[in-house]
């Protein structure tokens, strides 16, 4: 690369070397980690708050949760925009701040005196600040983790950027519900505020990577580009919605007490595979590795579904996690694929984005399930998404090699 490619003040990739490294930078991994607990550790409080202190409904349980996810996608563009001109260290930093902001929102909303109404106005406001922090701290650190190795090991670095994310989803959960039933939301909130704050101080000091330099393509025809893969990913994320999001409330319907332990069920089975397989997408291809893990997860959801008891539920989760596991790196090397290099960060923003607009349109959809025909219908919808999922991306791998 040349240094006219090279944006100023940053160095080249160590990817881009020829001594590659076998690993993402251990930084970027653990700020992500950091970071991402602000995410886990509302998981299954938000949702308790919201129905049985405040006393609104699953349908508005599903809007407030899946308003994150809104503000997310909107920021998708912008986020793959400062990625790809200023690095990804730069639009991770400015979605940590954001974070930080959404985790002070939410300690307002847990202030005695306010109404209901009040408190869940500052409850929206922090999941659309929290969205807004989300869609540029992950753009930033997944393409931040990628440029560390090179593109060539990009399914690689996605696999551990996923182990981190999904680390802080088994770790936070549980966590943010024993600080909930200890001491109540506002603990809950101390913890998604220092979080983010501990992933800021890890980035200032972690080292920049280039972008490469060449033609960009806008935010839409890049979308046009990926869509498919975009697609199949979307449907991958409903399953995880159900489970984030009516968990909690399924579990507590059943008279289960281990809600906390779902998202930790998933994260072992999801860190298991990643950790073993992970190298899988970059050796045998995405589109074989998304088709059979869409099918595992569509066992574990159907696992969920008809749990007859709290083990069999959690093994459920497990499964899913084995299955969700790589469809984001075996689908994300495919996206990769369809774009010229300069414009990397804003495909990773695309692609992110399907995913986010699963959970934005799952989380009402689910509420309207559960509320028309129980909590446990939400993982049968999950089910048949991740069934559709693997036919699309079969159909897109029969184009891909003809």
């Amino acid at each position: 690369m040349s240094s006219a490619t090279m944006k100023p003040g940053v160095e080249a990739g160590a990817g881009l070397a020829s001594g590659t490294p076998a690993r993402p930078s251990l930084p970027v991994i653990a700020a992500l980690f950091a970071g991402y607990l602000a995410v886990g550790l509302p998981l299954p409080v938000m949702p308790l708050f919201i129905h049985e202190k405040l006393g609104f409904s699953t349908l508005i349980v599903g809007l407030v949760i899946g308003i994150q996810f809104v503000a997310t996608v909107l920021a998708r563009g912008y986020a793959g925009h400062v990625t790809d001109k200023r690095g990804g260290k730069r639009s991770a930093l400015q979605g940590a701040a954001f974070c930080v902001l959404a985790g002070l929102l939410y300690l307002f909303a847990a202030m005695p005196a306010l109404s209901p109404v009040a408190s869940l106005a500052a409850v929206v406001a922090g999941r659309l600040a929290a969205g807004l922090g989300e869609s540029q701290f992950v753009t930033g650190c997944v393409s931040w983790s990628i440029a560390s190795v090179g593109p060539q090991r990009a399914g690689m670095s996605m696999s551990w950027t996923g182990i981190a994310m999904f680390a802080a989803l088994a770790i936070g959960a549980p966590v943010g519900m024993a600080l909930y039933q200890a001491w109540g939301l506002p603990a809950t909130m101390i913890a998604c505020i220092v979080a983010p704050l501990l992933a800021l101080a890890i980035m200032l000091g972690a080292r920049s990577y280039a972008t490469p330099g060449g033609v960009r393509l806008s935010f839409l025809r890049v979308v046009g580009q990926i869509w498919r893969e975009g697609l199949g990913l979307m449907l991958q994320g409903v399953g995880l919605a159900g489970l984030t999001t009516f968990a909690s409330l399924y579990f507590a319907y059943r008279q289960w007490g281990h809600a906390g332990l779902v998202m930790t069920a998933f994260g072992l089975g999801f860190i298991a595979v990643r950790l073993l397989l992970g190298h899988l997408p970059d050796r045998i291809g995405g589109y074989r590795v998304a088709l059979w893990s869409l099918v595992v997860e569509a066992i574990g959801q159907l696992m969920v579904w008809g749990a007859a008891q709290e083990l069999l539920a959690l093994a459920g989760a497990l499964v899913t996690g084995l299955g969700c596991a790589l469809i984001f790196p075996a689908l994300g090397v495919e996206a990769l694929k369809r774009v010229p290099p300069a414009n990397r960060g804003s495909a990773m923003g695309a692609f992110v984005a399907f995913l986010d607009i699963a959970y934005g349109v799952a989380g009402p959809v689910a509420g309207f399930i559960a509320g028309q025909a129980g909590y446990a219908a939400v993982y049968f919808f999950g089910a048949a998404c991740a069934l559709l999922g693997g036919m699309l991306v079969r159909g897109a791998h029969v184009r891909a090699v003809r």
